[in-house]
This record gives C-alpha cells, structure tokens and sequence, in this order.
C-alpha cells in the first residue's frame, strides 16, 4: 500500500479530545487513516501501549490487521520478527506495541490496561465491552463505524465532554480511484425512486445516519407538516414514570397515515398528562397500554375519552408487521419516534442469526404509534362519523 496524506488525514490528526468518534461512509478511509495515525505515534513515543478492537479475529484479519500490515510495509516499516502472527502483537524497537484482539475474548476485555484504545467497526460491539476496554485505556481513545443504525455512541457519547465528532465520506478521500467513485454515485440517482438506494446513499454515501441493517421498521418517511386535508384518527399513549410518558398523534391523509409525537416526557404524573391533553383539546379517542388500567381509569374519571389498546398473542410482532404493510409518514417534529425507528432493530443469538423479535430498549414512542394504528386498523370504524 502507498501511503498518501488525504484530506481525511488531515481532519483526523486536528482532533485533540480523548475521545474520538469518526463516522464515516463507505471508502472514506476512516480506519486507514486511524491507523497510519496510531503507527507513527507509537514509532516516535517510546513504551505506548496500543490496543485495536473488533468484534471477532476474523473482523480484524480481514479489515483493521490487514490494513495495518499493508502500512507498515508501505511505509517500509515491516520486521517480520518484531511481529508475533500467534498474539497478533506487534513490537517496535522503543518498546511500544500495537495489539489486535477481538471483544468475544472476555479476558482480554478484562484484563491488562493501555495508553490507547481503537475499536474498529464499532457498532458491531456493545456497550458493556467499550466500557470494559475504556476504563482500562489511560489516553487517546478511537471509534469509527458506518452510520447504519443508531447505537451506544449516539446515544451515550456524541455531544459528551473531551469528545471529538467528525463525519467523513468518500469526498474526504481524494486518491480513491474514479472507477469506485463511480460506483458510489450511483446509488444517488437510485436513491431517487428506491427506499433501499435512499438508505445506503445517506449512510455509505453521506456517512449520515440511516437504517438499513436488521432494522424492524425500516419504510417511513418523513413530512415537515400534517397536510390539511389529513384526518385526525386517535392518539396512542403510553404511559411512564421513570421512562417517558408519550403521545402519538395519528392521522389519515387519502391511503396513508401520519405519525405525530405531540408528548414525549419522564418522570410525569397522570395529572400533568391530563393537563396537557385538556390544554391541548386532546379529549377524544385516546388508546392507551392496556397494562396500565389504573392509570386509564384515572383519566376517564377526569374526562378523557380513553379505552385500552387491544393485545393479543405477540402483539408486539404483529404490531411491527402493521406498521410496515402500511405507507406511513413520521413527522420531522418527532425526533424521539425517529430516533427509536432508526435504532430498533432485530435480537441476535450468540451466533450472529436474526431473531423473530426486537433488540435493545423499550421503544415508548414505537409503542404508542403500535396501540393507535393497531387499534384503527383492526375497528375501522372507531371514532369515526357518519351523516345519514
């Protein structure tokens, strides 16, 4: 491998944060440029330790190891000696070493602390392993991934103190050869008429977020305003107390239907709920979680027009394949519904095999839009009026 300065090297060699989160498209040079990085850092500090993390050996033979070897070698830096192939250990003369090992190695995750700390592909790892691999990592600490789904960076590290954010994309790398940019470009014309194309244009074209891989509910579109001629059908609540309270407002626009998350909260009482559905002339057909009758029967006594969802066997999964047999549009104001559909995505076993049921928490808002279209889906004529 030739060893050039791209412009996405030179993004990366600024970032001055512990943490460093990269988020990138496809060919954006991403992990190259990390490692090039990590290489002459090690070379020029005597005694760093430097850990490189994926989620199996087989991950980092054929991405992040591979590339390493191909660098050094580029940069006529390769001893074979100073290289151990059984610990995937690579020594340099000052003492320093880069390691390569996988999160599936409990005691490597455990185990010896580092200087530094570089987990490839990281939305492929959980939570619990980053933390493990951190609290043991004394310095510079590296993350890169493509933007399929929403993860744990998002949500717990993105905007966080001594962070360092940066998206990169294929522009970012100006000696990829034409024939893949071509390749890549593609996808933006297709992405014109295909929700497929669309989601990979924006994560491995864009380096933005996306849903492509494993996710439940992977159809919705967004509208920036509920059209006036739509018809306002119910509104699906669920109820929370430590985790949010949420409202979702659906309508009917001609064969489709609009989500509207109207109330998203933690840590709210029934009485502040009622008033905000009283100020909010949210009176009538109200379907709420079916496992909370308490909480129903309170706001009937106080005037809402309220009955509980229907459940029935996997209710959850036949709520999912509702969702998705009908053309639905999110609103753009519902941040919280559109962040839990980019994430929800399909449990795996310990094997990698996709599970007939979600992963990952409790999706409040996806829960509220199930009870409402469920309920109006399967009693079409519920809230409805007819002039005879």
């Amino acid at each position: 491998m030739q060893v050039k300065k791209t412009i996405a090297l030179n993004k990366l060699q600024k970032l001055k944060n512990r943490l460093k989160i990269i988020r990138g498209g496809t060919s954006a040079g991403k992990t190259i440029c990390i490692l090039i990085i990590l290489i002459e850092y090690a070379i020029r500090n005597e005694g760093k330790e430097i850990s490189i993390v994926a989620e199996s050996i087989p991950a980092l033979r054929r991405g992040a190891l591979k590339d390493f070897l191909s660098i050094l070698k580029g940069l006529n830096r390769y001893k074979e000696n100073q290289f151990n192939r059984s610990t995937l250990k690579y020594e340099f003369t000052n003492g320093s070493y880069i390691e390569f090992f996988s999160t599936d190695q409990p005691d490597k995750l455990r185990g010896a602390r580092r200087t530094d700390l570089f987990i490839n592909e990281c939305n492929n790892v959980n939570f619990e392993s980053y933390n493990q691999l951190a609290v043991r990592t004394s310095g510079s600490i590296w993350l890169d991934y493509n933007p399929s789904i929403l993860f744990w960076a998002d949500k717990e590290l993105i905007g966080q103190p001594n962070t360092d954010f940066i998206t990169l994309t294929y522009k970012d790398n100006e000696v990829l050869p034409q024939s893949i940019i071509n390749e890549i470009e593609k996808a933006k014309e297709k992405a014109k008429t295909s929700t497929y194309w669309y989601n990979w244009w924006r994560v491995y074209g864009l380096g933005e977020l996306g849903s492509l891989e494993g996710v439940c509910i992977p159809d919705w579109k967004e509208i920036d305003t509920i059209p006036q001629d739509a018809r306002l059908l119910a509104h699906g609540i669920d109820f929370g107390y430590t985790d949010p309270t949420v409202v979702i407002s659906l309508y009917k626009w001609n064969s489709t239907y609009i989500a509207d998350e109207v109330f998203y909260k933690s840590n709210t009482v029934l009485r502040d709920l009622s008033l905000f559905l009283r100020q909010n002339n949210i009176k009538e057909n109200l379907i709420a979680d079916s496992a909370e009758p308490k909480s129903i029967e309170t706001l009937r006594r106080d005037g809402h027009n309220i009955y509980p969802c229907t459940k029935g066997r996997d209710s959850v999964n036949f709520g999912i394949n509702l969702i998705n047999q009908n053309e639905i549009y999110i609103t753009s104001q519902s941040k919280n519904l559109k962040r839990e559909l980019q994430g929800y995505i399909w449990a795996k076993d310990k094997d990698g095999n996709t599970l007939n049921k979600p992963s990952g928490e409790h999706p409040d808002c996806i829960d509220s839009l199930r009870y409402v279209l469920t309920d109006q889906l399967e009693n079409p004529n519920k809230g409805e009026y007819y002039i005879y």
